[in-house]
């Protein structure tokens, strides 16, 4: 049996009790298409992307922190390949929401560029912990 090491096991907790962040911003987006709250189709295509981003994201980098743990990375590899994953859950899901938000916006504010630091965590955190399996 593979235990978890205290790590992953950290990030493991935190990601989990995100998971009710996720869970609200579906009642929301419930809402949203429901017609409860107004908003443009541009607003509304970022939500659904920012959700399922969230979503995605949160369950992919617990898979990533068993992968890393059972790869040995250690040192700073270890700490990108656990963490990359659900820091671009973070970044990329708030990219998609903040750069949405206002009255009757219909293209992204500058708050675009958090969805672009999230995909930079995505590939560093995926790239990091492939190579890292690839050479364990």
């Amino acid at each position: 049996m593979l235990e978890l090491s205290d790590s992953s096991r950290t990030i493991a907790g935190i990601v989990l009790l995100a998971i009710v962040t996720v869970e609200f911003g579906g009642t929301f987006l419930l809402r949203i298409v429901g017609g409860k709250v107004p908003m443009t189709d541009f607003q509304q295509s970022f939500a659904r992307a920012g959700h399922a981003h969230a979503g995605v994201l949160v369950t992919l980098g617990l898979i990533c922190l068993v992968l890393a743990d059972a790869s040995g990375l250690s040192g700073f590899a270890g700490w990108i390949a656990r963490a990359g994953v659900p820091f671009a859950a973070v970044f990329m899901s708030a990219g998609f929401f903040l750069s949405s938000a206002g009255r009757d916006r219909t293209e992204p504010n500058g708050l675009i560029a958090l969805l672009w630091i999230g995909a930079a965590f995505l590939a560093a955190g995926a790239l990091t912990l492939g190579v890292g399996l690839l050479t364990a």
